[in-house]
């Protein structure tokens, strides 16, 4: 298999998780690549316009007649980053917090909190930015990251485990409650010094997680709505399967002594095996053999 090939299956089975570390990554390097290439071709083109934070295309404007021509904002400017480590930095806590919060809860909960979060957060953001003294009059400001939603997964887990006891290097065992506060603290101390619009909408994210598991507890699970919405789109897209009639023969054969088991629940035994060994050890544990295995499946789909 080659490493397209080895990427292509990680995408497909990872998980939810990787798949969002796949649509960041992917958004800041493809633009990234294609602009440089333009850029080649004609100096005076800016090859990092399409996604950094001066972009009025993808990150979110503080100015909300700017959501008229652009509501896609609300969503898009959770997947863009506006360099290498604030990307590199957003993704290791992504995996992180978002490992955590799977172990209690589903792939597709984390994916419509992670998507609810961004559009409340960015609300948040457009809200307050010309009501707060310490933005008034300093202009329109614009937004990217996905630093709010990765704060809402972080909050919305250590308030439904405060207790769950996390291994850090260099400093030892701290209870995730510990971590989410120091995070929290953070952005209440520097909103007033430095880039006050996002550390207003990380709070809003944090807020957003922690009123997430409050009304999960409660039995209303917000996460639905994007399932549904998710759902719905797949099922429009999804091809449709003809199903030709056929002619069906049967024929008799003598009965076999002793239970005889299917190919087929050979090879689903052996695909549950090797997905039981992705969600315990992640998509590299996999063996070459295994890797094929799962290649040649995708393809014959």
């Amino acid at each position: 298999m080659s490493i397209l090939d080895d990427l292509k299956m990680e995408y497909r089975v990872g998980g939810v998780v990787q798949r969002l570390i796949f649509w960041n990554v992917g958004l800041f390097v493809v633009p990234m690549v294609v602009f440089g290439i333009l850029a080649l071709f004609n100096t005076g083109f800016p090859p990092l316009q399409w996604y950094l934070p001066g972009n009025d295309w993808l990150s979110l404007s503080s100015d909300v007649t700017d959501l008229a021509w652009k509501p896609w904002s609300l969503i898009s400017y959770a997947f863009l980053h506006a360099g290498f480590l604030h990307l590199f930095f957003n993704m290791l806590m992504l995996f992180w917090a978002g490992r955590f919060f799977l172990t209690f809860f589903t792939q597709k909960q984390l994916f419509g909190l992670y998507i609810l979060s961004a559009i409340f957060a960015g609300f948040i953001f457009i809200l307050t930015y010309s009501l707060l003294p310490i933005t008034a009059g300093s202009g329109t400001g614009k937004i990217v990251g996905a630093s709010a939603a990765i704060m809402a997964v972080l909050i919305a887990v250590a308030s439904y485990s405060p207790m769950y006891n996390v291994r850090l290097l260099l400093i030892g065992n701290v209870k995730l409650w510990h971590i989410a506060a120091f995070f929290v603290l953070f952005d209440i101390i520097y909103a007033a010094a430095e880039n006050t619009g996002g550390h207003i909408s990380h709070l809003a994210g944090a807020l957003f997680g922690y009123v997430f598991i409050l009304l999960l507890k409660n039995g209303t699970d917000l996460s639905k709505g994007v399932s549904a919405v998710v759902d719905f789109f797949a099922n429009i897209f999804k091809p449709k399967k003809e199903s030709p009639l056929r002619t069906v023969h049967r024929t008799t054969s003598p009965q076999q002594k002793g239970p005889v088991k299917p190919a087929k629940d050979m090879a689903q035994k052996q695909i549950d095996d090797i997905l039981d060994k992705i969600s315990k050890s992640g998509y590299d544990s996999l063996t070459k053999e295994e890797k094929e295995f799962l290649f040649r499946l995708q393809n014959n789909k």
